[in-house]
């Protein structure tokens, strides 16, 4: 980097009994110690009991001194262990980032990028880090062609071909010196300690470990980490990655500059350019085209914050690269002009589902590498625009996608530029994680190596797996007579929507943050969760909690089996909406600044097996 009034009312979007049955136990329930042994640390102590059961899961809890909310309980104790011992928001979500890369390592981990949003309580100011992966710098727009057609996604997705110079520690870097007060060597220290000592393995995580199977079984080093004794471990055994703690140590030592620079980068290079697949493999696995020199020249990006303005809140999110700011500003700006506080469950959704088709639709025409497309992101997030736009919809029929998108550079009421274009793929698996400290900083960091276990393969020696961010881009238009703003290009950064996002009141202090995994859903779910708050009244953890709905200008719209099974799906296709079920949407955490001084940190109940939320000095 160069540097509201919250009202106890239902959301009854669904079989009421559905949601209520997942919702978070209050913050009284939250465990008397904020940081929970580490596994390694009851092994010690008992070294003739049992294998130890994973560390609890708590979804809600809150109190004083600073808040950390993830989806592991690991994770978010070396984050709170961090804030307990002095160090501030961002000391306390790198070191809970670096534990994330041991315990949910198909999420994230060095070997991949994300967004990090600061809140500065001293400036009441709002920064942003881009640290997405860039594109080899011979990349092109055919990056992904072959004789002219597009390569399976299948076969993209592993291989050396889908690798993007990873940005995680580089953000690591750029936030500690700009905000950071601890270094990072005293901050990886819990994640090491966790690698070495290992942790217990749980449902989700063995679940993940299945589903990649067939391919870590074709990489040697990833067979040997993820697939101990030649088969996925069982729920409740410890797995240690004592590459990577050394991995850790050697960052430690040197900074994170070393992943770019000597050794580690070599590495990571000769993983790429010549993917080590086990003898006898008939997978094709496509080299990809990653130099030292990619990785030398990697540098994170500071960016101006997207803002909107709704209900009075100020909602900032992050810019280009990642589309997450700009659509869900401008889906907020969609919304203002509807009042969903008094508005039937059936006209919220409806409200929400064609506020999101529309956002979508023009996110995919216009939205890109800056550095690559002229992104009118003034445009985008301008009310004119959003109010032209909303003429659209109606209450009375849904829209049908794919919608042609909006000019914002030229507004007309209800008018379209150009021909529609399909929302073209993007993977589903991510992290986020969300901290504040005592001083009122915050922040909202979203990470990941992309699909659920990246590129697949493991960097021999290094213990962790390689991201395939650039699946990320389009491999080919999806309509050749609309421009397609995210083809690959030397030294770009594939379109995210991660949505990393923070919400301050009139007063320049901080409301709420959140984020989500979940790839284009990541927008919706954010959304959703946002007017849940802010208009539905809902406490976080049950914002949190209910059941989605994701459309991204697509024919269908999807939902969850609450949502799904209910009578209000009727009532919707009533309207003209087409919909399919799907077992889960996003896995969102964040954190509250309650109005009597505490922290409310909130995770998912039921979603990725639960999240984590803790604080430092509980007080329900």
């Amino acid at each position: 980097m160069r540097r509201p009034t919250v009202r106890n009312v239902s959301l009854a979007v669904v079989a009421a009994a559905a949601v209520t049955a997942v919702a978070a136990a209050p913050p009284s329930a939250a465990p008397p110690h904020a940081v929970p042994p580490s596994a390694a640390e009851r092994t010690r102590t008992a070294p003739a009991a049992p294998v130890p059961a994973a560390p609890a899961k708590v979804p809600v809890a809150a109190g004083y001194g600073g808040a950390v909310a993830s989806v592991d309980p690991d994770a978010s104790a070396a984050g709170v262990q961090v804030l307990r011992a002095g160090g501030n928001a961002v000391d306390a979500a790198v070191a809970t980032a670096a534990a994330l890369g041991v315990t949910e390592p198909y999420s994230a981990g060095i070997g991949g990028g994300g967004y990090l949003v600061h809140y500065d309580a001293r400036t009441r100011t709002v920064h942003t880090v881009d640290g997405r992966e860039t594109a080899p710098r011979t990349a092109d727009a055919s990056l992904f062609l072959e004789d002219g057609e597009p390569v399976p996604f299948a076969q993209a997705m592993t291989s050396g071909l889908s690798v993007g110079t990873p940005g995680t520690p580089a953000t690591w870097d750029t936030a500690l010196r700009a905000w950071g007060t601890r270094p990072l060597g005293e901050l990886l220290a819990p994640a090491v300690r966790l690698a070495r000592d290992g942790f217990v393995v749980d449902e989700t995580f063995r679940a993940q470990t299945r589903a990649n199977e067939e391919r870590f079984r074709d990489f040697p080093a990833s067979a040997a980490l993820f697939l101990p004794d030649g088969a996925p471990p069982a729920v409740g055994t410890v797995l240690k990655n004592p590459d990577l703690a050394r991995t850790y140590e050697e960052l430690a030592r040197h900074g994170a500059g070393a992943l770019y620079r000597g050794a580690l980068a070599r590495d990571i290079v000769r993983t790429v350019r010549r993917p080590p697949v086990r003898p006898g493999a008939d997978r094709i696995v496509r080299p990809g085209d990653l130099t030292v020199r990619d990785l030398a020249r990697y540098e994170t990006v500071d960016r101006r914050p997207t803002k909107v303005t709704y209900r009075g809140l100020d909602v900032y999110g992050m810019a280009p690269s990642s589309s997450g700011g700009t659509t869900v500003g401008e889906a907020l700006n969609i919304l203002e002009g509807t009042d969903l506080r008094r508005a039937t469950p059936r006209t919220y959704l409806h409200r929400l589902i064609e506020a999101s088709r529309v956002a979508f639709a023009d996110r995919g025409r216009w939205v890109g590498d800056p550095a690559f497309e002229d992104v009118p992101v003034r445009g985008l997030l301008a009310q004119r625009f959003a109010d032209a736009r909303a003429c659209l919809i109606r209450d009375d029929r849904a829209l049908t996608s794919p919608l042609a998108p909006g000019d914002p550079r030229a507004p007309r009421p209800c008018g379209t530029s150009g021909r529609a274009a399909p929302t073209t793929y993007e993977g589903e698996n991510t992290t986020h994680l969300t901290t504040a400290d005592r001083w009122g900083n915050v922040v909202s960091y979203t990470l990941t190596i992309e699909s659920t276990g990246g590129s697949g393969i493991t960097v021999p020696g290094r213990g962790f797996l390689l991201n395939n961010e650039l699946t990320d881009f389009s491999f080919a238009p999806a309509d050749p007579a609309v421009h397609d703003p995210n083809l690959p290009g030397p030294g770009k950064r594939p379109r995210s929507s991660m949505s990393p996002t923070i919400v301050l009141d009139r007063h320049a202090r901080p409301v709420l943050a959140l984020g989500s995994p979940g790839g284009a859903t990541i927008i919706t779910t954010v959304l959703q969760t946002l007017t849940g708050v802010v208009d539905r009244g809902l406490p976080l953890v049950d914002a949190i909690a209910a059941p989605r709905a994701s459309q991204r200008n697509q024919p269908v719209t999807d939902l969850e089996p609450a949502l799904y099974d209910s009578p209000l799906r009727a009532r919707l296709a009533a309207l003209g909406h087409t919909f399919r079920e799907t077992p889960e949407i996003g896995a969102a955490t964040g954190v509250q600044r309650l109005p009597d001084g505490r922290w409310l940190a909130a995770a998912e109940t039921v979603r990725r097996g639960g999240g984590s939320a803790m604080v430092v000095r509980p007080a329900g």
